[in-house]
């Protein structure tokens, strides 16, 4: 990509182990690892992909750059056999693909790691790391101590330290992703489909997988990476295919354009300022909206207190692990947790989500598939669900209020979708999280709004436009909690930063004081002296 380098923070990994399954590619000269013709989907009468064509070699690394709902996740599930296409068609290696399954997908070298993870919660992590290729001993029974050691060696070539043995329910959602990125990559894999894999990873993890990415890609492997992360276009990737509003507007090596082009071409225009400016208001000594003291986490040594004050946004910084997602579902009553947390000088009993938002709290999860909506169900119930005594008189159901309502707020948030009914399992990931915060907006605001990595998976545009909302939100009176992986957003909204390592708040940063480095000293713990990078200019 022609513009000025940005390189990710770089760790001294070793290579991950070559693992036996991992053998070269054969490919016969000139033929293609993939090659799209014409791939049509649509959902409830809505076109999602309009006759996409592109190829993609072998040993390349190919970006494929979209706004989201423009079709990515749709033609994914199409080359891995989760969906048959309503026209066109998908060749791997020169064979033409004649049966849409993904057992089939799988035999033929597709492998898919999801944005949205699925694990099986009860599944134990050597289960779901070798499922499909389980060791059995003579009677047929597993032999789960061999199947316990592999899957020990797997992890530690990822320099996972994760026990073999524990339920996936434990492990937390960075973690998943990596097991989930390792089972799919230690197998024999001609075609990995990565959709948007370093989403909840830190700079560290994420080099763990570039590293695998690399390994993958000199042995003869195609990879369709999606992202919306600039640097990572750049860092990784060898072409970059760019799709608007279901088909495709440009695809060209990553060398020949410029991150302007790149992003003009996804939204179609051009987006000037992503953070848009804000006012800091000065706190003074005004009483705070949100207050916890001695807030400790059931099981954990660590008691943390802070404040939070009406029209601050409060940002929550640390590494993977360093427990920021387990302290804002404290606040919100769904982890047990001791200590006070009081809303408007009002004390909330902990562990009572309906008393928390009852007085004010609003909590848009990390995981929306699991905790931010109901995918089975209509856009209309996902909006109102939460304020639906608000429609409601004498047992009855007010639905003209609750449409007309439920279209107010969707403009507001700018959600995308074809009518109310649709549901929302057919929406894309950036819009499931629009109806994952327009639900909290809709009739009476919240008095604080926690967030918790709101921005995960989402693009360029869809981002944009949720800046703009928190910061009309802050400057609206509300006060709100922001948990994020993402520095540029962290460095960028927030008027603090609360820095967190090992479930203990370590640091405060004031806005004049926010830099990134700062940041990543205090939640790596180091001492003045010690390097951030390794290798790398900061």
């Amino acid at each position: 990509m022609r513009h000025d380098p940005v390189s990710l923070p770089m760790t001294s990994v070793r290579e991950p182990a070559a693992d036996a399954a991992m053998v070269p590619v054969a490919a016969a000269a000139g033929v293609p690892a993939l090659d799209c013709a014409g791939i049509a989907k649509q959902f409830d009468g809505v076109p999602v992909l309009k006759g996409i064509t592109a190829r993609f070699e072998p040993g390349t690394v190919n970006i494929l750059a979209a706004e989201n709902g423009a079709g990515k996740s749709t033609l994914f599930k199409i080359i891995s056999g989760q969906l048959v296409p309503d026209a066109g068609s998908v060749t791997v290696f020169g064979e033409k693909i004649g049966r849409f399954d993904p057992r089939f997908a799988q035999q033929r070298g597709i492998s898919i790691i999801p944005q949205e993870l699925m694990p099986i919660p009860e599944m134990r992590v050597y289960e779901n790391l070798l499922i499909g290729l389980e060791t059995r001993g003579p009677l047929g029974l597993l032999n789960r101590r061999q199947m316990i050691d592999q899957a020990r060696r797997m992890l530690e070539s990822f320099e996972l330290e994760i026990d073999p043995a524990m339920k996936m329910r434990q492990v937390s959602i960075a973690a998943t992703q990596l097991i989930e990125i390792l089972k799919a990559t230690s197998r024999d894999a001609r075609i990995v489909l990565m959709d948007e894999p370093t989403s909840t990873l830190s700079s560290r993890e994420a080099e763990h997988l570039f590293r695998v990415i690399r390994l993958l890609r000199g042995r003869g492997a195609c990879i369709l990476y999606t992202s919306h992360k600039m640097e990572e276009i750049e860092t990784i990737g060898d072409t970059v295919t760019i799709m608007r509003d279901g088909q495709l507007i440009r695809q060209a090596a990553v060398r020949d354009l410029t991150e302007s082009q790149i992003v003009t071409d996804m939204v179609g225009r051009k987006i000037e300022n992503l953070f848009p400016d804000q006012t800091i208001a000065a706190r003074g000594q005004a009483a705070p909206i949100l207050s916890a003291r001695d807030l400790r986490l059931k099981g954990s040594p660590a008691a943390n207190s802070f404040d939070l004050h009406r029209g601050e946004i409060l940002g929550l910084a640390g590494l993977v692990g360093a427990g920021r997602s387990e302290m804002l579902e404290a606040i919100f009553g769904i982890r047990p947790a001791s200590g006070t947390v009081t809303i408007d000088g009002a004390t909330l009993s902990l562990g009572h989500v309906g008393q928390a938002i009852g007085r004010g709290l609003a909590m848009v999860p990390e995981d929306r598939k699991l905790a931010g909506v109901l995918t089975s169900q209509s856009i209309l119930n996902n909006v109102t669900l939460p304020r639906l005594p608000r429609f409601t008189r004498l047992g009855l159901l007010n639905n003209g209020k609750r449409r007309s309502d439920a279209l107010a707020i969707l403009q507001r948030t700018q959600v995308r979708y074809a009518r109310l009914g649709q549901l929302v399992a057919h929406l894309s990931g950036g819009n499931q999280q629009k109806i994952a915060l327009a639900r909290w907006l809709i009739g009476q605001k919240p008095k604080v709004l926690i967030l918790d990595e709101p921005t995960r998976g989402i693009d360029v545009g869809a981002r944009s436009e949720l800046y703009r909302l928190f910061i009309e939100l802050a400057a609206e009176g509300i006060g709100i909690l922001l948990a994020s992986s993402d520095m540029n957003e962290l460095l960028n909204l927030s008027h603090r930063v609360l820095v967190l390592r090992g479930g203990r708040i370590v640091g405060e940063l004031k806005r004049n004081e926010l830099q990134q480095e700062r940041i990543l000293r205090l939640a790596m713990g180091l001492q003045p002296g010690d390097a951030v990078y390794e290798g790398v200019r900061t």
